[in-house]
């Protein structure tokens, strides 16, 4: 068994992660924290891929991955999770696969299903933050629902054709809007989720982009330091390699978090 130092990490552990640990904003006590973190992760495709690529090389303890698809040739010039020999085969398999090769210390518990009501509910409170790396316009509802219902942290990314968004919203603080404050599911939708990928198409490293750039968005609020995204909305624009950023407020009267401000 490996040696254990004073402050719970082994030996082998302080040499898997000590780039991080050199870092001052980070150290020990942050490398700690991911190691002891649940991440949930919906949607283990074009985002979700990279997004877990990352999370389980920092060190994050526990990975659960939720998506109900299966692995088609036409995602594998994107969805850089998945192997040409495991199409057909379930993608939370198949990430869960590729995610112990690269650090076997990650827990990783796969949900071959589509998250619903009070299944999803349930997911979201075990869970330190929520990745939301779905393509469609009702799952990212439901889980900003899930997130500000229980107070925990959502990491939204989006990439279509050229064009890519992230955003942070944190329920645990008031000022913070969430995904309905943004994109009204009565009255309008997120341009980008219109359009989807099987129709329109997708530059493969643009979903690189946003899926790493939400795997630092976790790991920042994990291992809180840095400064995440919250109120912020990222957008890149791949096509002339141009990032911009709007400033997003909460809505006062928003249907979905205008009741949880005591969180």
């Amino acid at each position: 068994m490996l040696e254990k130092n004073h402050q719970g990490l082994s030996d082998q552990d302080l040499l898997r992660y000590s780039r991080h640990i050199l870092l001052d904003e980070m150290g020990i006590e942050v490398q700690e924290r991911f190691s002891k973190a649940n991440v949930l992760v919906i949607g283990a495709g074009g985002l979700g891929s990279p997004a877990l690529l990352y999370l389980a090389s920092a060190g994050i303890g526990r990975l659960t991955i939720a998506d109900h698809d299966s692995v088609d040739l036409t995602n594998l010039q994107r969805q850089i999770l998945h192997r040409n020999d495991r199409i057909g085969q379930s993608k939370v398999a198949s990430g869960k696969q590729t995610i112990e090769q690269l650090n076997p210390q990650v827990q990783v518990e796969c949900i071959e299903m589509k998250l619903l009501a009070d299944q999803l509910l349930d997911q979201v409170k075990k869970a330190d933050v929520v990745l939301d790396c779905s393509d469609n316009f009702a799952t990212r509802h439901a889980v900003n629902r899930a997130c500000v219902n229980s107070g925990v942290p959502l990491v939204s990314g989006a990439g279509v054709r050229w064009d890519g968004q992230l955003s942070v919203f944190d329920p645990r603080d008031a000022t913070s809007p969430c995904y309905h404050c943004l994109f009204p599911e009565d009255t309008t939708s997120d341009p980008l989720l219109e359009e989807r990928c099987a129709t329109m198409g997708v530059f493969a490293p643009l979903t690189g982009v946003i899926g790493t750039l939400q795997a630092a968005q976790a790991l920042q609020i994990v291992g809180q330091f840095g400064s995440p995204a919250v109120g912020r909305l990222l957008m890149f624009d791949s096509m002339h390699t141009r990032f911009s950023e709007l400033q997003i407020g909460k809505d006062p009267h928003c249907l979905v978090c205008s009741q949880h401000n005591h969180l």
